[in-house]
């Protein structure tokens, strides 16, 4: 059973989230604590899976690429525990998410900026989902904000 999580883990999930990169000495400085303790916390934090992982958000557009959201409903009949671990296996895939509401899937692609090429990203990505009854297509021109908590 995970350990209970207080203001404390919170306070430095907040701080993370704005900069992965503080170091338990700066995290133990801004919240008025120890290291060790703030060693132990992102110790349990990490080990009780709350922390997945540390990643860095670039700039899509200034490397060359354009990111695209694929808003998937899948047919009732199709079940979507079947058709995640072939998603999570291509590499033009960056997020797959299960969703409720108006799309049951939900896939960030990044790929190149030429609309021949991204098509064919598009299409090959759909070809592995069977039972498309609905499928937006949302183009990413800015992350204006990205908070995580």
């Amino acid at each position: 059973m995970a350990d209970k999580i207080n203001g404390i883990d919170i306070r430095i999930l907040k701080l993370l989230a704005k900069n992965a990169r503080l170091t338990y000495k700066e995290l133990a400085e801004i919240l008025g604590t120890t290291r060790q303790r703030i060693s132990r916390r992102m110790d349990r934090l990490e080990r009780n899976g709350i922390i997945k992982k540390y990643t860095v958000i670039p700039n899509y557009d200034a490397l060359g690429y354009v990111h695209v959201i694929l808003g998937i409903t899948i047919k009732p009949s199709v079940s979507i525990d079947e058709i995640i671990p072939a998603l999570v296996e291509d590499e033009n895939i960056k997020i797959v998410e299960r969703a409720l509401g108006s799309h049951n899937l939900v896939i960030h692609i990044v790929g190149p900026k030429d609309m021949k090429e991204l098509e064919k990203i598009i299409n090959e990505v759909s070809r592995k989902i069977p039972g498309i009854d609905k499928l937006d297509i949302t183009f990413v021109t800015e992350t204006v904000k990205f908070e995580v908590l």
